[in-house]
């Protein structure tokens, strides 16, 4: 027993900064505090670990009669980082008995710190455990058998891995999602740029979020990966520099966020010590697959970091056991797929620092020849499983990697005389890619590049020729299109490739679909379908695109015979080989037919189960999506279901945009799309039409999908909806915070006890989701403001 006892309340380090976010972790930490004895708080150098524990331990501090003590173990690295003497548990003790006052009574210290604390009631924060690993753990282990009143918190950047721990990830702060447009109010809502706000406040008083710098800021906290460490660091610099600046700095972020911080531990005044400090944790195998695995963009599967990392150094073998190990450290993030597969990644800090390491070992060009050769592989594997029952993972799979494909294409054609690996990449991916996921920008941007630098008369030539018309009559530029398609069709004649021949037939009568010469498409596309089905070894992804395009030019001409001809191909090979795309797209050329017959419910249910199909393919396919919707908006239309058909367009309107094309490219459609519209605007008046119209663009893919297949999902609120989820109390209470009054002004104001008041700040901050009293004093000029407006 310890002489002294009343009175502890611990040595909790006072905050010295506003603490900013992390309310959802707060609540799930102490959530599980209050099921553990033992919590490990996971993650990244300068994620923000020892800070959440902290608070976490200020909130929950009066539980705890013996108080809640601090002790932090990176103390001890300057001694003798991996020495017999600090990896001794008794060291530790000792450490920890000191941080306590208790009083040396001799003996083993382990013991006697066991035994001194048997009867107490306290929380124990070890903090900056990852280099004392097994000591950690069996003093821990030691102290929660004896001590059966303890809890322990523990940061470490992996987990003490004994029985009865909880270990919980702390991930970097959210950042803006900026494809979605975000405005003033909510970037500043984000947590990782109201920490950047309130840090560059202190230096440079008065400064805020303005239009002008809202771009700059909000890719600042996404480029620093919403490391708080990395933010703090940056925001710094706002004394002498805009956040424009800042930006312009960051290519090399090690430099800039260099200086030094003399109010924290040496291993975090820097980003770059902050994350050598991880690297020293590292085993030497590790550090070395680190630096390789920093040649991914975007992210990466097992099977690629072993096709790429793994030689005679590094065992692919040994590449599960390596990665867990980067895992355990925090260097590597997992995400699961879909799909069942689990997917890592690095955050754009950690592998900026690895390319360096890369670098340094004379390795970055070797690497990343392996890259491009083993995505070039992948792209081949794809091609030939593509209309097949792996078709739905191969369409998400490519999704995944398309940041490592454009990787692997930069690199082709930044080196001299790969052009052609660069071209066998693009012109092998299977032709719905570019589709599906609204690529064809970027598609032609690297065909144009690779054909001007590659020389020869090849197949794959002509192939890439191709597939860069098809892309440009994608988005409306005929010109270029048939350009490029004669250049092309012209070299698979001199070399006699009937595949090829059959291709560039395919793309001349997709060209005359688009430019609604119904007729010649139909008669182009059936000497196309003869000539690719008589090859020896036909290309089914070529001919597949070559069926629904006759399909549709069939439908749309009336020939509705033809067209289900054409339907019962399609739909023969897709269920054959399970090849969901395709029988989704033979769906919607079927609804197409019916509905020009005037067969609205067959069309309605050909264009419904297509969507439904689409829907469960893959989460990227906009492209499919506004064809799908555009022909359901026509039936609805139809149907005289005006106002539905009107949010129908303006989700196609918003699908289209997304997948970088337009209806007006396709003339074939903009006549229907034409007499739906004016239809839909006669019969509701143009103010009724353009409200449903940008109802359908704001809805989220999810939403359209269940409006669409007419299932339930949360209507849009009326205007005479209430407009704050806040009582009548908090908006008093938030009204009086816009005035500056503190809590204790507040409860004064409102003859409430304190401890009420606070209550309802910390409600009125998870309702609103915001993390300082500031923003809810904008929240509440803004939402006064609205409800002055008139109606």
């Amino acid at each position: 027993m310890p002489e002294v006892r009343a009175g502890k309340a611990g040595n909790l380090p006072s905050e010295v900064s506003s603490f900013i976010g992390r309310r959802r972790e707060l609540g799930e930490v102490k959530r599980l505090l209050a099921d553990s004895r033992l919590v490990t708080l996971t993650g990244v150098g300068g994620t923000g670990k020892t800070r959440l524990a902290l608070r976490v331990a200020a909130d929950v501090r009066r539980a705890f009669a013996d108080g809640v003590w601090f002790v932090d173990l990176a103390e001890l690295h300057d001694l003798a980082l991996h020495t017999q003497e600090v990896q001794d548990p008794d060291v530790l003790a000792f450490l920890v008995a000191a941080a306590l006052g208790l009083r040396d009574q001799g003996g083993a210290p382990l013991r006697m710190l066991a035994e001194q604390l048997a009867d107490w009631r306290l929380m124990l924060i070890l903090d900056n455990c990852e280099h004392l690993l097994p000591a950690c753990a069996i003093l821990t282990e030691e102290l929660l058998r004896a001590c059966p009143r303890l809890r322990v918190l523990a940061t470490s950047r992996e987990p003490l891995t004994i029985a009865g721990e909880t270990a919980y990830s702390v991930p970097p702060l959210p950042v803006p999602d900026l494809r979605r447009r975000p405005g003033l109010a909510q970037v500043s809502r984000c947590e990782s740029v109201a920490l950047f706000l309130a840090r560059a406040e202190v230096v440079v008083p008065g400064f805020g979020l303005t239009a002008g710098n809202r771009r700059a800021v909000a890719d600042l906290c996404r480029r620093l990966d919403g490391l708080p460490l990395a933010i703090e660091l940056a925001a710094a610099w706002s004394r002498v520099l805009s956040p424009e600046q800042i930006l312009d700095r960051l290519a090399d972020r090690f430099s800039l966020l260099s200086r030094a911080r003399r109010d924290v531990p040496q291993r975090q005044r820097t980003l770059r010590a902050c994350v050598d400090w991880s690297f020293e944790l590292c085993a030497k195998p590790e550090r070395v697959l680190w630096a390789r695995l920093s040649v991914f963009a975007g992210g990466f599967e097992l099977d690629a970091v072993e096709g790429v990392c793994a030689d005679d150094s590094l065992p692919d073998t040994d590449m599960l056991d390596l990665v867990t190990g980067l895992l355990e450290k925090s260097i590597l993030i997992r995400a699961d797929q879909g799909d069942g597969s689990a997917r890592y990644r690095m955050l754009e800090t950690i592998s900026g620092y690895g390319q360096e390491k890369l670098i340094e070992d004379g390795e970055q060009s070797l690497l990343r020849q392996r890259h491009r050769d083993w995505h070039l592989q992948l792209v081949v594997r794809a091609r030939g499983e593509w209309v097949s029952d792996r078709q739905a993972y191969w369409l998400a799979r490519l999704g995944r990697e398309h940041p490592n494909l454009r990787a692997a294409v930069e690199y082709c054609l930044a080196e001299s005389g790969e052009a052609e690996d660069a071209l066998r990449i693009v012109a092998t991916l299977p032709l719905h890619y570019w589709w599906t996921r609204g690529l064809f920008g970027e598609g032609r941007r690297w065909l144009d590049r690779a054909l001007a630098q590659a020389t020869g008369a090849s197949a794959l030539h002509a192939r890439a020729l191709l597939v860069n018309s098809q892309l440009a009559l994608a988005q409306g530029d005929a010109d270029t299109g048939m350009r490029l398609l004669d250049q092309g069709e012209d070299l698979a004649r001199r070399l006699d490739n009937g595949t090829e021949i059959g291709h560039a037939a395919y793309i001349r009568g997709l060209g005359a679909l688009f430019a609604n010469d119904l007729p010649r498409a139909i008669d182009i596309l059936t000497r196309a379908r003869t000539i690719l089905s008589t090859q020896p070894e036909p290309d089914l992804d070529v001919q597949m695109n070559m069926l629904i395009t006759l399909g549709v030019a069939a439908g749309l001409a009336g020939e509705r015979e033809w067209a289900d001809v054409v339907q019962r191909e399609m739909l023969a090979v897709a269920e054959s080989r399970q090849g969901a795309l395709y029988r989704a797209l033979a769906l919607w050329g079927g609804a197409v037919a019916a509905w020009v017959q005037g067969d609205l419910p067959h069309a309605a249910a050909q264009a419904v189960e297509n969507l439904r199909i689409a829907r469960a393919l893959t989460q990227e396919n906009p492209y499919n999506l506004a064809l799908g919707l555009e022909t359901l908006a026509w039936i609805t239309a139809g149907r005289q279901h005006y106002r539905r058909a009107a949010t129908l367009l303006g989700a196609t309107d918003r699908f289209f945009a997304d997948s970088g094309t337009s209806i007006a490219s396709m003339e074939q459609f903009t006549g229907h799309h034409n007499a739906c519209e004016r239809q839909a605007r006669d019969a509701l008046g143009d103010a009724a039409f353009t409200e449903a119209f940008r109802h359908g663009q704001a809805l989220t893919r999810e939403d359209i999908l269940a409006y669409a297949l007419e299932e339930e999902h949360r209507p849009a609120p009326s205007s005479s909806a209430a407009a704050t989820p806040l009582t009548r109390r908090e908006q008093q209470v938030a009204g009086l915070i816009a005035q500056g009054l503190s809590n204790k002004n507040i409860a004064t104001a409102l003859v409430i006890a304190q401890r009420t008041a606070e209550g309802h700040v910390e409600r009125i901050l998870t309702k609103l989701g915001f993390t300082s009293r500031a923003q809810v004093a904008a929240w509440v000029v803004e939402h006064q403001g609205a409800a002055q407006e008139p109606h």
